[in-house]
C-alpha cells in the first residue's frame, strides 16, 4: 500500500490558491482560434524539447518544432526518435483523456512503450525492467558516480501496483491535482521502474493526471521548461536519497519545489492569454470565429494528420453526420480549412 507522506504548508496552500486564480482567468478568457492553436503548438514543442533535454537529446527547439511540423532534420537518429516519441505519448494522453479512461499499468507502460520506440530493445520497451537500475552522474575525467540505487527488481511491480491504486484511489478523494500530479512524479522517479525512460514517462503521466482532472489549462501550459531552466534544481528536489530503501519519504520539500514551478508556467500562460485576448481585431471580435471544443478537436486532428474526411469528423467527435458537417463547413466560412476534391473523396486541409 502508498500512503505518501506530505504536508500541505501555507507556501503550497497559497501557491495553489494564486493557481486557481489564474485557471479562471485562463478558462474565461477569448482567443481567437489561431491564437490559440498557436499557443498550443508553442506548449507542444516546449513540454518536447524540454523534457527530452533533460535526459540528454541534442536537439534544439527549432529542430524540435520542425519534426512537428513533419519536416526533415540533419541529427542523430536516436534524438529523433526521442522528439517523435514523446510527441506520439503526449497524443497518446489526449486519447486516454478524450476517452475519460483511468488510469492503469496498462496505459503507463503503453506511454513507456511510446516514449521508448526505437531506443530500447522490444522487450525493454513497455515492460518493467529485469535487473537493477542506477543513477549515474557522469564526472569528464573521473569515474562515473552512482548517486542512487532504483528499487529492488523483484518488488518494481508491486510498488507501481500500488501507486496506480493510489492514482486511481485519489480520484475519489479531495486531494489537489496538482498534488496527485506532484507525488506520482516523485515516486514514479523514485521506483524506476524501467532500464530507460523512467524520467519522460514520469513528466508525461504527472502531464496526464493534469489533463484528465481539469488542470490542463487549454493545454497551453509546459511545467518540463520549468525543469529544464535549471536542472541542477530538478534533481536537487527530486533526489530522494542514495537508495529506495533508504530514501527520505517527506514529499513536502519536492511538492513545494513542483507547485512553484507550476505556478510560474502558469503565471506566464495567464500574461500570455490576457495579452491575446485584450487585443481587438477591427473595432469588434465576432463571436463566430471563436471555436467551440468540437472545432478545436477538428482543427487538432489535422494538426497531426494535415487531412481529415467527414467520416474522420465523425470518429472523433461521435456525433450525427450533419453536426459533424455543419462543423466543417463552420471552419472552412472562416477560412481555418479548405475542401480538397468533390463527392465522397474530397477532404479537408488546414489554410496555411
Amino acid at each position: 500500500m502508498f500512503n505518501p507522506d506530505y504536508k500541505l504548508t501555507d507556501k503550497i496552500v497559497n501557491l495553489l490558491t494564486a493557481i486557481a486564480e489564474a485557471k479562471a482567468v485562463i478558462s474565461r478568457a477569448k482567443l481567437l482560434p489561431k491564437q490559440e492553436l498557436r499557443l498550443r503548438r508553442q506548449a507542444l514543442i516546449r513540454m518536447t524539447h524540454a523534457s527530452t533535454k533533460i535526459e540528454g537529446n541534442i536537439l534544439n527547439i527549432h529542430q524540435v518544432e520542425a519534426i512537428v511540423q513533419h519536416k526533415k532534420i540533419d541529427a542523430p537518429a536516436r534524438d529523433i526518435y526521442e522528439v517523435e516519441n514523446y510527441l506520439k505519448a503526449l497524443r497518446y494522453i489526449g486519447k486516454i483523456v478524450e476517452g475519460k479512461q483511468t488510469i492503469t499499468e496498462k496505459e503507463v507502460l503503453r506511454i513507456h512503450k511510446l516514449v521508448t520506440d526505437k531506443t530500447l530493445p522490444e522487450e525493454q520497451s513497455g515492460h518493467y525492467r529485469q535487473g537493477p537500475v542506477y543513477v549515474v552522474r557522469r564526472r569528464l575525467g573521473m569515474p562515473d558516480e552512482i548517486i542512487y540505487t532504483a528499487a529492488d527488481t523483484k518488488e518494481v511491480q508491486s510498488l507501481m501496483h500500488a501507486l496506480v491504486e493510489w492514482i486511481q484511489k485519489t480520484e475519489k478523494e479531495d486531494i489537489h491535482p496538482i498534488i496527485v500530479a506532484g507525488v506520482a512524479h516523485q515516486q514514479f522517479a523514485a521506483i524506476h521502474p524501467f532500464s530507460d525512460g523512467n524520467g519522460r514517462t514520469a513528466r508525461a503521466l504527472a502531464t496526464l493526471i493534469l489533463y484528465q482532472r481539469d488542470y490542463d489549462f487549454r493545454r497551453l501550459f509546459a511545467l518540463e521548461d520549468y525543469y529544464n531552466k535549471d536542472r541542477p534544481q530538478y534533481y536537487k528536489y527530486i533526489n530522494v536519497g542514495k537508495n529506495y530503501k533508504e530514501r527520505r519519504t517527506d514529499f513536502t520539500p519536492w511538492l513545494e519545489y513542483f507547485v512553484k514551478g507550476f505556478k510560474e508556467e502558469i503565471d506566464n500562460v495567464k500574461s500570455k492569454v490576457i495579452s491575446l485576448a485584450g487585443r481587438k481585431v477591427g473595432k469588434e471580435i465576432d463571436s463566430q470565429i471563436f471555436l467551440d471544443k468540437e472545432q478545436l478537436k477538428i482543427i487538432e486532428f489535422l494538426e497531426q494528420m494535415r487531412r481529415i474526411t467527414v467520416q474522420d469528423a465523425l470518429d472523433i467527435l461521435e456525433c450525427p453526420r450533419r453536426t459533424a458537417q455543419l462543423h466543417l463547413q463552420k471552419l472552412k466560412k472562416i477560412k481555418m480549412i479548405r475542401q480538397v476534391g468533390k463527392g465522397p473523396s474530397s477532404a479537408y486541409t488546414l489554410v496555411k
